[in-house]
C-alpha cells in the first residue's frame, strides 16, 4: 500500500493525544478520544477513526468543540439521568455514563441515560459492545447534522442519525451498527482525505445527480437506506436522540467537519435492560440457539462479526493509515 503508512496501535494513540492537546484539550479529554479514535481504526471503522484527527484538533483551535469539558451526571429517576457534554467531544461524556447506566440496569432492570450538548460520537456500536459484556441489552441513538432530506423532498432535514445495538453472547457480544445513509458520513471523509473517489449510489451532488466525487458529496445529500423507510427511521431515532436528549436538532446543528460555527449540541440516548432477568434467566441460552442457526447456515454470520477479525490483526500488525493524513497528524502533534 504504497499511499499508506502502518503505524502500531500505540504510536497511532499518543500521536492522536498529542495532536489534540497541542491545541489545547485537556489531557484527560485528549486521552479519552484518542482511545475511542485508534478503537475505531482497528475495528476498520475509518470514517470515525484517526481521519477525524484534523477535523477535532481544528474545533478545539476555534473552540468550536471545548477541548476542556467537564462532563456532569445529572439526576432525574432511580432508572434515568441526564449528562452535560459541556460542548465538548461525546467520547468523556460517554465514558462518564456507561458505568452509572450499568450500575443502575442491575439494580432496576431497565435505565437510560440522555447525553446532550454533545459532539460526533463515533462508532454507536462500541458502547453496545460494552454494556453487552457486562450482560446487558443496549440501544444507543444519536442524531447528527442535517445530511438527508425526508422522502419526497429536496431540503435536507435530517441527520445520518445512526442506531447501535448490542447484546451479550458468550465471550463476543452481537452488536449491529449502522447510519441511516447508504454510506456513513465519515467514509465519504475519508475517502476525500485519501484522494479516491467513493462508489456511485452513495451520495448526491447539491446538484441533486448522484456524484463519485466525495468532495461534491460532502457538499451535497446522502441517500436514506431503504427510501422512504429509511428516512422514517431517521426522523425515529431523531426523536430517541434529538427530542428525548432535549439536544439540537439535525437541521440546527453545524457540520462536524469544518471547524467554523457554534458547537453542534447534538443529543445521545442509551437504553440498557439487564437480559437475564427479564427473560426468566433465559437469556443467554436461547441467544446461544440462534448463533447456532447462524452458524449452520452457508454464508450467513452475525453481523458485526467482522470487526473482531479486524482488531486482531490491528492489535498485532498495526493499522494503516493515508501518508498525507498521517503527515497531518505528525505535524499537530508536534505542535509547541
Amino acid at each position: 500500500m504504497t499511499n499508506h503508512i502502518t503505524i502500531q496501535i500505540d504510536e497511532a494513540r499518543d500521536l492522536c493525544c498529542r495532536a489534540l492537546m497541542g491545541v489545547g484539550a485537556s489531557k484527560d479529554n485528549a486521552l479519552i478520544t484518542a482511545d475511542a479514535l485508534v478503537r475505531a481504526e482497528t475495528d476498520g471503522q475509518h470514517g470515525h477513526g484517526l481521519s477525524r484527527v484534523p477535523s477535532y484538533a481544528a474545533q478545539v483551535k476555534t473552540g468550536k468543540v471545548n477541548g476542556r469539558a467537564h462532563p456532569e451526571v445529572e439526576n432525574v429517576k432511580p432508572g434515568l439521568f441526564r449528562v452535560d457534554a459541556d460542548c465538548g467531544f461525546a467520547y468523556p461524556a460517554f465514558k462518564l455514563a456507561l458505568p452509572e447506566l450499568a450500575r443502575r440496569t442491575k439494580k432496576l432492570g431497565i435505565a437510560a441515560a440522555a447525553i446532550y450538548r454533545s459532539h460526533h460520537f463515533g462508532v454507536a456500536g462500541h458502547p453496545c459492545e460494552d454494556l453487552a459484556r457486562q450482560g446487558l441489552i443496549a440501544f444507543v441513538y444519536g442524531n447528527t447534522p442535517k445530511a438527508i432530506a425526508p422522502f419526497g423532498a429536496t431540503q435536507k432535514v435530517l441527520g445520518t442519525n445512526p442506531i447501535a445495538f448490542g447484546a451479550p453472547l458468550d465471550d463476543d457480544p452481537l452488536v449491529i451498527d449502522f447510519a441511516l445513509s447508504v454510506v456513513a458520513r465519515g467514509k465519504i471523509n475519508a475517502a476525500r482525505q485519501a484522494g479516491t473517489t467513493i462508489p456511485d449510489g452513495w451520495a448526491l451532488g447539491p446538484d441533486g445527480e448522484s456524484t463519485t466525487d466525495p468532495g461534491v458529496a460532502l457538499s451535497g445529500s446522502m441517500l436514506p437506506i431503504g427510501g422512504a423507510k429509511g428516512a422514517a427511521l431517521a426522523l425515529l431515532i431523531e426523536v430517541m436522540s434529538a427530542c428525548l436528549a432535549g439536544a439540537a436538532l439535525s437541521v440546527e446543528a453545524p457540520s462536524l467537519f469544518e471547524e467554523a460555527g457554534e458547537p453542534p449540541k447534538l443529543g445521545q440516548v442509551i437504553l440498557a435492560v439487564d437480559a437475564h432477568t427479564l427473560s426468566g434467566g433465559m437469556f443467554a441460552e436461547r441467544m446461544r440457539d440462534l448463533a447456532e442457526v447462524y452458524d449452520e447456515l452457508e454464508g450467513a454470520r452475525f453481523p458485526g462479526t467482522g470487526r473482531l477479525g479486524k482488531r486482531s490483526r490491528s492489535e498485532t500488525q498495526g493499522v494503516d493509515v493515508p501518508v498525507a493524513l498521517m503527515e497531518e497528524i505528525r505535524a499537530l502533534s508536534s505542535l509547541p
